[in-house]
């Protein structure tokens, strides 16, 4: 309910017109209009209605209250009359206590400093550091030498309330407005270094220094309240030594920043930060010029130099200051071939984007998503890219930049004014959110009152009516801005690309202004990441060049997906893998729709054929299988019998058994292709572990159901050749295969068993059952366009010198007489999975009293089972491998833990069924469950175990072949970190998380395996 709808008996007509003109307190208002000191103006309606123009009415009343109230009778009557018939007072006067409490609160302290808002003459409509300086410094000597320090901060307010005025009147514009105030910081710090040398004069008669003004001090693109970072310079003067100059100069300098930055008498000004000096602050805080350049050519980090980048004299020695920018500006402009460059830039976003607490992320301003650092970044790279070859875009302030960088055509026109405008309207934001208090502030407030203030500030700037609900259209502003900045990210770097290499007309696709040579595309490429820019700009052209429906999609698709290209550790791989993708498919009607109309299908295609090998390998050898990226469905394994339906149909289809393998490999590839893209898209689970699980079961059944179909052929044509078989068949999974722990890269191991028919000779039965075994194995590994599927049946009897298949009593008399513990222990995975199901169930039957022993196991085997492992420690790891990172074998990894589990099972299976489980993790909390390991134990180890599969299922898919120990390429590196759910640049976190993790996992091993 509007507030002058509840007029009545309580309520009065002047309340009433207050609240029309924005008063939420009429009745304070009132009786403040009643005062002696503002008596009289109630009557006034033009003051009421300024009042009512105003941010926050109440808070322009409460102030102007307060300033009156300060003033002497005449002074008092001056204003009065000033206000009442000069238009520009009153609204520079009324506009600043309406929109800032801290500066009413200024005048209320220094009443008489409302002249400075009396009149603007020609020079104060736009003055420099030069006049500021003047202003301050005739105040400061105007002072007692005691109170010099508070004269200034005085003098400071007074010059910052006129800046205010022009500001919030529409004097100035935004750039304007933070060029004054980075002006006024550069004569504050003069003024204050001035005082510090006339407080210390021999320390001023020992030295030359000067003072850079850096970030956005040093852009004049400064806000109301921020820390003014600055660098320190010195030089000796003539004879004297350089320590002793030195030491002179930071005396100085120590003492103009606490002069800005104290907090007694008048407050502080703001505070000086000094950390963007050589080794921050663990470096001296001043340096001489040589001591500087010495540290930038040998030591400084990238962002050093991006930091360089707005480094401009502010305050002291002129020539010094000048000499400083001279022999710096070069190396700045070098930074950009500088080894590891766009990743150390990325790092630094990333870094400042990480350090955001989760509460404040959706209000930041300044560093969250869609925020001012996404455009100072943005444009500051395009700068040390570009800038090295056109001194044209070498400017600290990010506007100005932006400009040089459209009409150069580095940023398309639209895209250019698209940023510029979210960029003055976020930081016109910034400045009417820190000038309330006057407090160092990046976020957007939450409480509705200054929510208002705020949105009535800024009505100007705001699209659409703010008159019904201020607040609401300031928050729509807000976010289509910040959305427009995220946008625009992609746009900024990429539309010009495009433009290089379309081989259309200027503007043909509307692209905007092109200017971007081959050169500057391939500097740009090659900073964004890609390894070989020549062979992204060969891609670029094919994609993107002539007149066809294709292409045309490709130019509107690209720009977003080169920037997923770019963030992933592969971008050239990623750009490869598109345009042999689009080469299949390009004529394709439903491929075209798919990437036009599905814009989450087109990221997801982004995000596969960049994240690693394996998946885009798979896709290239049947590119229609990308149609399952468009569906929400499409990425879902299938189950067991899904799967084994279509490749017992397939294979019947078959002519031969070889064709009939090929169509289940064929099945197998394109399930492998489903299984991989969810899980390199996080759609499996978003819980690592049970993602883990789940593409585990997915593969076992993928692997099942084509050995179901691959025995099935194999058969078949055994028998169109020779009639019926005589002996059924039965594969047995074992090891990774049979506790449903496949990886990507995992071969399938198996036992083979075979069954005569009654009445069926032996040695015929053995002959046939190998006849068919083995062209199994061959076909399914056989060279081909589908991956091969390798059955490795070594963990048979007498291994790979004992027959590939036995008649199910020739295990039972092996395993009774010849049997050792370490095939027992290899049967706690075994589990019948394709062929004849009754028979498979008859060999479970068979081993289950060999792996659940009923009295346990003997001490001897004990003894026998931590031989066999310390022996395989010793003998196994490949040359030069680290044990602290291997996989398999190494500290703490799957070896380590599965053997562990398994001496439980063997142990205790007989007594405890939860036990008698072919999979680790729930052989594991079977046994914590029993009380056989305790609870801590349990988790040290499943922790360490999913790490080391997640690590070895993430080489697979990154290099595209197996490996246990991490790559030792680093994009490999940085693909394997980024799958394991660590960000650009933490690799090294990754492989330090490792090495923790299975240390702590070691530790248990040898005290459950071992033993003390």
């Amino acid at each position: 309910m509007a507030l002058e709808e509840r007029a009545g008996s309580r309520t009065s007509r002047p309340e009433i017109r207050l609240v029309r003109r924005g008063f939420t307190d009429p009745e304070q208002a009132v009786r403040l209009l009643a005062e002696p000191a503002l008596h009289g103006l109630a009557a006034d309606p033009v003051l009421i209605d300024a009042l009512g123009a105003t941010a926050d009415p109440d808070l322009a009343l409460r102030s102007l209250a307060r300033l009156l109230e300060a003033l002497d009778g005449t002074e008092r009557a001056t204003l009065r009359d000033t206000l009442t018939t000069s238009k520009p007072l009153r609204d520079r006067l009324l506009g600043v206590v309406g929109a800032s409490a801290a500066l009413g609160d200024h005048l209320a302290r220094h009443p008489r400093d409302w002249h400075a808002l009396v009149t603007f003459e020609q020079r104060d409509m736009h003055p420099g550091q030069a006049e500021f300086g003047r202003e301050l410094a005739a105040r400061v000597r105007s002072a007692a030498p005691a109170a010099r320090a508070d004269a200034l901060r005085a003098a400071y307010r007074r010059c910052l309330l006129a800046i205010a005025a022009r500001d919030l009147s529409g004097t100035t514009d935004l750039p304007q407005t933070s060029a004054e105030l980075a002006d006024l910081a550069g004569a504050t710090l003069q003024t204050a270094l001035d005082i510090a040398a006339d407080e210390d004069q021999e320390a001023a008669a020992d030295c030359r220094l000067a003072v850079i003004g850096m970030g956005k001090c040093g852009g004049r693109e400064l806000n109301y309240i921020s820390d003014v970072d600055v660098i320190f310079v010195a030089e000796p003067r003539e004879g004297v030594e350089e320590q002793r100059a030195t030491r002179a100069a930071t005396r100085l300098a120590a003492r103009t920043m606490r002069l800005c930055s104290d907090t007694t008498g008048e407050g502080t000004i703001w505070p000086v930060d000094a950390n963007l000096r050589p080794e921050g602050r663990n470096g001296p805080l001043v340096r001489t010029l040589a001591s500087h350049l010495a540290y930038y050519q040998r030591w400084a980090k990238t962002w050093e130099f991006q930091a360089l980048l707005k480094a401009r004299p502010v305050a002291g020695d002129a020539e010094l200051g000048a000499a400083y920018s001279a022999a710096t500006a070069p190396l700045v402009w070098q930074a950009a071939a500088r080894e590891n460059f766009v990743a150390d830039v990325q790092q630094m976003r990333r870094r400042v984007v990480e350090a955001i607490p989760a509460t404040e992320v959706g209000r930041q301003l300044k560093l969250g998503p869609g925020g001012l650092r996404d455009v100072e970044f943005a444009v500051q790279l395009l700068q040390l890219v570009h800038g090295r070859t056109d001194p044209g875009l070498r400017s600290g302030n990010t506007l100005e930049a932006l400009a040089a960088l459209s009409a150069g055509g580095y940023v398309g026109r639209a895209d250019a004014a698209s940023l510029d405008a979210a960029y003055r309207f976020l930081r016109s934001l910034e400045h009417r959110i820190q000038l309330h208090r006057l407090r160092r502030t990046h976020l957007v407030p939450t409480d509705p009152d200054d929510l208002r203030r705020l949105a009535r500030s800024l009505a100007p700037l705001i699209n659409g009516d703010t008159r019904a609900d201020p607040v609401a259209a300031l928050d729509r502003e807000w976010k289509r801005h910040a959305v427009e900045v995220r946008r625009l990210h992609e746009r900024l770097f990429y539309r010009p690309l495009l433009d290089a290499v379309a081989e259309l007309p200027v503007g043909a696709a509307g692209l905007g202004h092109a200017g971007l040579t081959p050169e500057g595309a391939r500097a740009r490429l090659e900073a964004l990441g890609y390894a070989d820019p020549a062979a992204a700009l060969r891609h670029l052209t094919a994609l993107a060049s002539g007149v066809s429906r294709k292409a045309a999609i490709q130019r509107t698709l690209l720009p977003v997906m080169l920037g997923w290209f770019a963030d992933s550790a592969d971008p050239d791989a990623g750009l490869l893998n598109f345009r042999l993708v689009s080469d299949a498919l390009g004529r394709t009607p439903w491929y075209l729709r798919l990437l036009r109309d599905e814009g989450a299908a087109a990221e997801r295609l982004a995000r596969v054929l960049s994240a690693g090998r394996l998946a885009p390998d798979l896709l290239m050898r049947a590119p229609e299988a990308v149609a399952m990226l468009g569906d929400p469905q499409g990425l879902v394994p299938r189950g067991r019998a899904a799967l084994e339906q279509e490749v017992l149909a397939a294979v019947g289809r078959a002519g031969t058994a070889g064709a009939g393998v090929a169509a289940a490999r064929a099945v197998r590839r394109r399930e492998l292709f489903r299984t991989s893209a969810a899980d390199l898209l996080g759609r499996l689970d978003e819980d690592p572990a049970l993602a883990l699980d789940l593409a585990g079961e997915a593969l076992t059944a993928l692997n099942a159901a084509t050995l179901q179909g691959a025995l099935r052929a194999c058969i078949a044509g055994w028998e169109a050749a020779n009639g019926e078989l005589p002996t059924r068949i039965a594969v047995i999974a074992m090891g990774r295969f049979g506790g449903h722990e496949l990886g990507y890269g995992s071969d399938a191991d198996v036992l083979l068993v075979h069954e005569p028919l009654l009445g069926m000779l032996d040695e015929d039965a053995a002959r046939a059952a190998h006849a068919v075994c083995n062209e199994l194995r061959t076909l399914l590994a056989a060279p081909s366009t589908e991956p091969p599927l390798v059955v490795d049946a070594d963990l048979r009897p007498e291994g790979r010198q004992g027959p590939l298949v036995r008649t199910l009593a020739s295990y039972a008399a092996y395993y009774r007489r010849w049997s050792h513990v370490w095939e027992s222990q290899a049967l706690l995975r075994a589990e019948p999975v394709a062929g004849d199901a009754e028979l498979g169930e008859r060999f479970r039957a068979l081993i289950d009293p060999l792996r659940y022993p009923g009295a346990g196991v003997p001490e001897r085997d004990l003894l026998e089972i931590r031989r066999i492992k310390a022996r395989i420690e010793s003998e196994r790891l490949p040359r030069g491998a680290d044990p602290t990172t291997h996989t398999k074998i190494g500290r703490g990894g799957l070896a380590d833990v599965e053997w562990t589990v398994q001496l439980l099972q063997l142990r205790h299976g007989h007594a405890v069924p939860a036990l008698r489980t072919t999979r680790t993790r729930a052989a594991l909390a079977a046994a914590a469950a029993a009380g056989l390991i305790e609870a801590e134990d349990a988790a040290v180890l499943d922790t360490a175990w999913v790490l080391a599969s997640r690590v070895r299922s993430a080489v697979m898919l990154v290099r595209g072949r197996a490996g246990d120990s991490f790559p030792g390429d680093a994009r490999e590196l940085s693909g394997v970190a980024r799958y394991l759910g660590y960000g650009e640049g933490h690799s090294g976190e990754l492989v330090d998380d490792y090495r923790r993790t299975t240390r702590r996992a070691r530790a248990v091993v040898e005290r459950l395996f071992y033993g003390p």
